[in-house]
């Protein structure tokens, strides 16, 4: 399974919880402490988003870098990391489900004007189970998925509920509940920014919530020692950005059909 991360607050450079900190993406790739029978090594490439650190106006369309490269081999990205400062990011290390394509469009972040998105888990049953909730979308976005991946398709169906101005909390809660019906061992970790505000959904894998009054972030694992790192419990949808976070269960969130 793959690890992932977003942060929303005071402007930081990429490097900084991507690269640098104690328990980074980085060093989440090849050392995790929590992939709860995923696998080990995140190897098949990585992916990172951002927002231009601007005028203080908002964030504007978010700017991506994905390759098929192990992140602790790309020198390109981390020269780069270390420039970038932006006051929001998603980033994800992947470890390819087997029989999955191994290239860079198959990485998160997946972008759409401003949103960004991640996936970390895998739909169990890949394609079959899922066969009835792709054949709901638009041909055309089925044939402009990023690639054949469960990710990909997750993706597709948030973003075509964001695009119709749905609340993106109503959005994940109810994706993840119409994928576990149809394919009930499926790890479902989704993760989603729009420069402002994290939403992210725990169902069968970790996720950890650390925010203040300044920053918001969550991640796969706490990337350092911080004490007000709090575990999200399975099955749960969080809402996060600075000063203020909600966590809901999954099956009776507020305000989702």
């Amino acid at each position: 399974m793959c690890r992932h991360l977003a942060y929303v607050g005071p402007p930081v450079t990429l490097s900084s919880l991507v690269l640098d900190a104690p328990h980074s993406l980085r060093r989440q790739s090849y050392a995790p402490t929590d992939m709860r029978g995923g696998g080990t090594v995140n190897v098949d490439g990585f992916g990172a988003g951002w927002y231009p650190d601007g005028d203080g106006s908002g964030p504007g369309d978010a700017l991506r870098y994905r390759t098929a490269s192990p992140i602790w081999s790309d020198d390109s990205f981390a020269a780069l990391a270390a420039t970038v400062r932006t006051p929001a990011l998603l980033a994800a290390v992947r470890s390819a489900t087997t029989g999955m394509p191994v290239t860079p469009s198959a990485n998160a972040p997946f972008v759409d004007g401003p949103w960004l998105f991640s996936h970390n888990g895998r739909v169990s049953g890949w394609p079959d189970t899922v066969a009835g909730l792709a054949g709901g979308l638009p041909v055309t976005d089925l044939l402009t998925l990023d690639a054949p991946t469960d990710a990909a398709l997750l993706w597709a169906l948030v973003r075509r509920r964001l695009r119709a101005g749905d609340d993106p909390a109503a959005v994940l809660a109810e994706v993840v509940r119409a994928v576990a019906e149809v394919a009930p061992e499926s790890r479902l970790n989704l993760l989603l920014t729009d420069g402002a505000t994290i939403w992210a959904t725990a169902w069968s894998h970790a996720l950890s919530l650390r925010v203040d009054g300044e920053a918001a972030l969550v991640a796969s694992e706490p990337v350092d020692e911080h004490p007000s790192w709090t575990e999200v419990p399975d099955r749960h949808l969080v809402v996060a950005r600075p000063g203020h976070h909600r966590t809901e269960p999954l099956l009776t969130t507020t305000g989702v059909r």
